[in-house]
């Protein structure tokens, strides 16, 4: 007799338990499956949305202008630390007086969202862009030389380095001028060679 007690009071408790947690990833489906709200989440939703746990609305006081609030209640998760993001919206419930026959009943006419506390790197409504410094040696080289700069040192190095190259495309100039000079001679009928385009890599 005691054993069939504290077998009925397991699995009371193992029921309470199932009961307690609800239907896991409920909401997400539903999103998913209705198509007026499947078009409206995005694929970085998705995730987001497998711990939402519950939805309510809360409509405002008879004394207040109308609006009701939407509260999604999240579990503990990796993306945002507010156990509720909430959603107000604001209706208009009077007809319009210049044309009172136009009215179909009450509309939304504003609506708002509560600030999300993001963890740090999981804002799925930003998109982070990492950019490559396109010359790195000109934007890190003034400070580590900056007494060189100053000194002037390093304003000389960078005249001779540039007289350098310089001197090497003089160099590559006069090989070729001395090419077409060749074929000129070689074939004095040939139109001028046009230069080549220029490559952007």
């Amino acid at each position: 007799m005691k054993n069939k007690v504290v077998m009925a009071e397991k699995e009371a408790a193992t029921a309470e338990e199932l009961t307690s947690k609800g239907i896991p990833v409920f909401w997400f489906t539903m999103f998913r499956n209705v198509d007026m709200l499947s078009e409206l989440v995005q694929e970085y939703d998705e995730p987001i949305l497998k711990h939402l746990q519950d939805i309510k609305v809360k409509f405002s006081d008879p004394r207040q202008p109308m609006s009701f609030v939407l509260e999604f209640h999240f579990e503990p998760n990796d993306y945002f630390t507010n156990p509720v993001l909430t959603k107000i919206y604001k209706m208009k419930s009077e007809p319009d007086k210049a044309d009172p026959f136009s009215f179909e009943g009450p509309e939304i006419v504003d609506c708002g969202g509560c600030t999300i506390d993001w963890k740090k790197g999981k804002n799925v409504t930003v998109k982070t862009i990492k950019k490559k410094q396109k010359h790195k040696g000109r934007g890190t080289r003034i400070v580590p030389r900056a007494v060189l700069y100053f000194t002037g040192e390093a304003i000389e190095d960078d005249d001779n380095f540039e007289e350098g190259e310089e001197g090497e495309e003089e160099e590559l100039e006069g090989d070729e001028e001395g090419e077409e000079e060749d074929d000129a001679e070689v074939n004095p009928k040939k139109e001028p060679s046009q230069p080549a385009e220029c490559k952007q890599q």
